[in-house]
């Protein structure tokens, strides 16, 4: 499964900077070069160190990451609800993705104009949050209005229908997202079903000057406790300076960071930070032809992750021969894994880690 982040932001707070620098970062990669699908969209290697550990040990011929996919939500304006700017479009877009990305300015430049006027991380996410909203209020009335013609019915499924889509209406018409509501199980597959824009998981991206980094300043503060209310992810990145740094080589980049003081580029501490949004683990399949790293949700049993290979291994799964990758590592391959007694051999309930190597053994 490729993760999907749609990047959004009013005009001027960098957005279009940091999707560049995604841009730039995927082209830059030997092993699965960044790529157009529209012009707005382009797909990123994840950076996992582990891969290249693995496909080393194998002297793999070929070593394929797992990705992420950025879309570059531009257009969002006030009114993008009613179609002001290009807001229909780019709403429509929103729906696609898997997590919202939300970059948010956290620095202040008098050479940048805010759409605005001004610097105001609250105002800024309160915008486009009402916009999601108001679009969301669109389709819960519609489904209201649609359920309460069958529920006059006599159908008594629908009444308590209706109930719900009353509760959900009146939850998001009082500025709340839908992903702060809380269901019972009945009550997701209803919420599902309507694709609402403020169901999304949201990352927000602080976008701060460089000398603000690793931690930020004032407004990141006040991104962050909108995001502690929320439940929501915030990452701090510099988008000017991810630009410069995807600019410099591998061993340059490295040693721009740690001068910078920072543990990882902002890049790959928003892939990171948006994995752990969307409770997203990796493990791998390794070999002399092909090392591979494969995304999955956590708490997967084995044989619903072997039919993210392909349908075939879920639907004649035998067993799954599973090394931690520390002990792969340690043991030097396969090999001196199944040698050292710490292959295992796990069966249809056991629940894949992130790290794990596995070989997956099936019925064709």
């Amino acid at each position: 499964m490729a993760l999907r982040c749609g990047i959004v932001g009013l005009p001027n707070v960098g957005k279009s900077t940091l999707f560049n620098a995604l841009s730039q970062a995927g082209a830059e990669s030997a092993n699965y070069p960044f790529c157009t699908i529209e012009p707005n969209v382009g797909i990123v290697p994840v950076p996992d160190a582990r891969l290249s550990k693995l496909a080393e040990i194998n002297g793999s011929d070929k070593t394929v990451p797992t990705v992420i996919e950025f879309v570059d939500i531009a257009g969002l304006v006030e009114g993008a609800s009613k179609g002001e700017g290009l807001g229909n479009q780019f709403l429509s877009h929103i729906r696609e993705v898997d997590a919202i990305v939300h970059v948010v300015r956290c620095f202040e430049d008098d050479n940048i104009v805010h759409v605005s006027g001004s610097i105001d991380p609250a105002r800024d996410i309160e915008i486009i949050e009402t916009e999601l909203l108001l679009k969301d209020i669109e389709a819960i009335e519609k489904r209201l209005d649609r359920t309460q013609r069958a529920a006059r019915g006599g159908d008594k499924k629908m009444r308590v229908e209706v109930e719900f889509y009353e509760r959900l209406l009146a939850h998001v018409s009082e500025v709340n997202p839908t992903r702060l509501l809380t269901l019972k199980k009945e009550e997701t597959e209803w919420l599902k079903s309507l694709f609402l824009l403020s169901d999304k998981p949201v990352l927000y991206a602080a976008n701060v000057a460089e000398d603000d980094l690793p931690d930020g300043n004032a407004f990141v503060e006040t991104v962050r406790e909108i995001a502690a209310r929320e439940n929501a992810v915030v990452t701090v990145v510099s988008a000017e300076l991810e630009a410069q740094i995807v600019e410099l080589d591998d061993d340059e980049q490295d040693l721009f960071i740690e001068e910078m003081g920072l543990t990882a580029s902002g890049l790959v501490r928003l892939i990171q930070s948006a994995y752990e949004l969307l409770g997203l683990i990796t493990y791998f399949t390794a070999g002399p032809k092909e090392s591979r790293a494969w995304t999955i949700q956590s708490n997967t049993r084995a044989p619903q992750a072997a039919g993210e290979i392909h349908t075939d291994f879920e639907r004649g799964f035998i067993r799954a021969e599973t090394i931690k990758f520390d002990q792969y590592v340690k043991h030097n391959g396969e090999s001196g894994a199944r040698d050292a007694g710490v292959m295992r051999s796990e069966g249809k309930e056991y629940i894949v880690e992130d790290g794990d190597v596995i070989l997956f053994r099936f019925n064709v």
